[in-house]
């Protein structure tokens, strides 16, 4: 073969000319840096499919042995020792390739029934799915990072944001569960997207089907998948399935991004709430007083950066519905993409637990402020009858007065504004109103479901972990199902090759 790659062409029998050097060191090139990624699983495809032409007496007697052995031998043949070569298209061709080489006699059976697109994205699903519940297994262990962290904090006293203004006061723990909750979705909508994931569209001949007795469901269950994409042309040219799998990364990514910029504000000298270990930071090179947040920065940028990858892949699936090459792109962006939050996962998790927690800088912020006055408002509305738009007002001009005076909130200042307001006196004490404003015992007052009392906290944090166990539970019995597949379908082709 000269090295432009022309036997390619010649061998397929419609081309003459040789591929374009421009189109080997482009296409053929982005496709061939794919191998390592998807070798192992492109491997098991071939050895699946062979065994099914084996079971349906495809393959004559005398080939099968050979053909089989010499695909078990490159399947042992770690995918980072093999020089694979641009001009040989991509990883398909690099493998057929390898195959002639080893049983020219027999490599051309290979080929029955299917075409190359059905083998990469064999290849790509497998990657995929493994790729898959390993973001879900560090979902899981980034939420028991938070959970203990709840449970150490279930009493830490902090002021909740809105706007980046303090709101209400809460708890370090019920503010930490607002993430742990979201993960709680995420797990859910990865669970759904794996077992659609984990549908063979092995043996459609590309659109229609094949007239050759093809086994779709054997070579299903010999690859590990959990049934069919039934449609033979859906099967071939699915475009949800990528979309959906991006989504829902960028679901998670986005939850823990928002904590992370949370994070990155209350690591500033401004709040002082955490701090961030220097395991987890960059020194400046210029400013010796620095303790840069580099892991959340990081974060964040893997957050920003999966948006491109769910826009590339949904635009890419924007095609007439016959063409598949556009999922060349495909192949190696989504299980990278999955690749990547898994280690963002992993340092964030990281990051979680080597925080240090100010909780003295965080009480002093929740009581020096005024984010008992909604507590106040309502007390006065229940107690004295007034109605919520009044009873707000009179606190909102009090705490006018109070901000412009620089004074503190106190009863003659919510007296004052009643007499305004309602025209008369409520005869408050200061007693009372620090009673009503005092940031423990309001978040006491909060017990109905998910809110912020101790009791509604610890109920949260069962429940949260109920389901953990319950998700750890069936990510175990997947990974178990896929490994002993595999373990599987190697006896079935040692079995086979031992035979003669």
């Amino acid at each position: 073969m000269d090295k432009d790659g022309s036997q390619i062409n010649k061998a397929a029998g419609r081309f003459t000319k040789d591929p374009a050097h421009e189109l080997v060191s482009s296409g053929f090139r982005m496709e061939v840096n794919n191998s390592v990624l998807l070798y192992h699983g492109m491997s098991l495809a071939d050895l699946a499919h062979v065994i099914m032409l084996i079971e349906i007496d495809l393959i004559p007697q005398d080939a099968r042995v050979a053909l089989l052995s010499a695909l078990f031998k490159m399947h042992n043949i770690p995918a980072e020792n093999i020089d694979f070569k641009n001009e040989l298209v991509d990883v398909y061709t690099n493998r057929v390739e390898m195959l002639i080489q080893r049983t020219p006699e027999t490599a051309g059976w290979l080929q029955a029934g299917r075409p190359r697109r059905e083998v990469s994205t064999l290849a790509y699903l497998i990657v995929t799915r493994t790729e898959l519940l390993e973001v879900i297994k560090h979902v899981l262990k980034l939420m028991e990072t938070l959970l203990e962290l709840c449970e150490d904090h279930v009493s830490t006293l902090l002021p909740d944001y809105t706007y980046l203004q303090r709101a209400h006061p809460t708890t370090l723990a019920h503010y930490m569960l607002t993430f742990v909750q979201h993960m709680a979705r995420d797990l859910d909508r990865m669970k759904s997207a794996y077992k659609r994931t984990n549908k063979s569209p092995a043996c459609t001949g590309s659109t229609n089907g094949s007239r050759l007795p093809i086994d779709r469901e054997l070579v299903a269950e010999l690859l590990g998948f959990k049934g069919l994409v039934v449609h033979t042309r859906d099967a071939m040219w699915q475009s949800d399935g990528p979309i959906e799998l991006m989504s829902a990364t960028q679901a998670i990514l986005c939850n823990i991004d928002r904590l992370a910029e949370d994070l990155q504000i209350w690591a500033t000298s401004e709040f002082n709430f955490i701090d961030l270990s220097e395991s987890h930071s960059r020194i400046s090179v210029i400013m010796p007083q620095k303790k840069n947040p580099y892991s959340l920065a990081y974060t964040r940028g893997v957050a920003r950066e999966m948006i491109g990858r769910l826009s590339a892949t949904a635009a890419l699936q924007m095609t007439p519905s016959g063409q598949v090459d556009n999922r060349i792109f495909t192949y190696g962006m989504v299980p990278k993409g999955l690749m990547q939050t898994k280690e963002a996962l992993k340092l964030f998790s990281s990051t979680i637990s080597g925080l240090k927690i100010n909780k003295d800088e965080m009480r002093l912020a929740a009581e020096e402020s005024l984010v008992g006055a909604t507590d106040l408002a309502e007390e006065i509305m229940m107690r004295y009858g007034i109605n919520a738009q009044a009873a707000h007002s009179i606190v909102g001009r009090a705490i006018r007065f109070s901000t412009q005076g620089g004074k503190r909130l106190n009863a003659d200042l919510i007296n004052d504004a009643a007499k305004d307001i309602i025209n008369c006196s409520l005869n408050i004490s200061d007693g009372y109103i620090a009673q009503i404003m005092d940031p423990e015992a309001i978040i006491e007052t909060r017990t109905s479901p998910g809110g912020a009392s101790s009791k509604s906290v610890h109920t949260m944090i069962t429940d949260l972990r109920s389901k953990i166990n319950d998700c750890n539970h069936w990510m175990t019995l997947e990974k178990s199902w896929l490994i002993e597949s595999e373990k599987k379908l190697i006896k079935r082709v040692e079995s086979i090759c031992q035979c003669t």
